[in-house]
Order: C-alpha cells, then structure tokens, then sequence
C-alpha cells in the first residue's frame, strides 16, 4: 500500500482545524469564566476606598473583631415584689461582648453592674418574670442597664446578649 500524499495533505489540516477549534473554544470558556468570577468578586467585595473607612462602634470604640467574650456574672438573690407572700429570684447570667476590651471594662466596673441589676431585679413581680416573654424583656432591661456609661459623659458599653444559667422563683 502506498500512501496517497494528497489525501495525508488533506487530513492535516482538518486535524489542525480541530485543534484549533477546541483551543478556541478553551480560550472562550477561560474568558468567560475569569470575567464571571471577575464580576463575583467586584460585586460581593467592597468598592475601592470603602475599605479604610471600616465602621466603627458607637461612640469612637474599636470595630467588631474576632469572635464575641463572654463576661460570667455571679448568680443574684434578690426579694421579688410581694404579690402572694414572699418571693425570690436566684439568677444566673452571661454577657456578650464583642472584644476582650469590653470584658475588661464590665468587669473593672462589677459593682456598678451588681448594683444597677439589683435594683432592676429587686423591682420585678413573679409574674412578670414566669413567662418567656418575661424572661426577654428581662434581658433586654438587663443589656439596657449595663450599656449606659459607667461614668459621667463617658461611653457607653456594648453588651449585646444576655444568656441565662439559672432562674429560679421561689
């Protein structure tokens, strides 16, 4: 058998053809590719500039950073507003705040907390305690208490949770 160099001359380009074709083709795919992940970036990043003016906690305190402190507050016992005889509550919280920084403030500041939760405690009913809607709005007294300045004109603090360990009525 003899090769017909015509017919070899025919087949190479073609081959070459194809080649080219998925070489294209490839090209395609990688520009569209890179220009949607272009797009993805562009728009679930911030804008340039945007970066240096990062927001900042209330009143001139450093942003949010790293994972929340948690700040233990010894358990209270306190006289609850006489309705059917004499009640108590023992509790039991947690703070969150967002940085050590915080932490170390509430608790240089301890018995300014224990006192403004002791009167906020001592004037509640039972009743008004029983339910989980109590036990909320409880909570967010308690963050309200501790957020305002421990000292006269100064910041405020920035407790965000309250999470309960015990909570007993008796």
């Amino acid at each position: 058998m003899k090769a017909d160099p015509k017919g070899d001359a025919a087949l190479a380009p073609a081959g070459a053809s194809k080649k080219k074709l998925i070489m294209i083709v490839a090209a395609a795919v990688l520009v569209a590719g890179g220009g949607g992940g272009g797009a993805a970036w562009f728009f679930l990043h911030d804008k340039g500039g945007h970066e240096e003016a990062a927001p900042t906690k209330k009143k001139g305190k450093a942003a949010k950073s790293g994972p929340p402190v948690f700040v233990p507050i010894d358990s209270f016992t306190v006289n609850l507003q006489p309705e059917n005889g004499e009640q108590y509550l023992q509790i039991a919280f947690t703070l969150q705040v967002p940085n050590a920084e915080e932490a170390d403030n509430i608790k240089l500041n301890m018995p300014k907390v224990r006192s403004r939760l002791l009167l906020l405690l001592s004037g509640k009913k039972a009743s008004e305690l029983n339910t989980v809607e109590g036990k909320q709005q409880l909570a967010a007294e308690i963050v309200g208490q501790i957020n305002q300045p421990f000292e006269e004109k100064g910041s405020e603090q920035d407790v965000s949770d309250v999470l309960f360990t015990a909570f007993i009525i008796q």
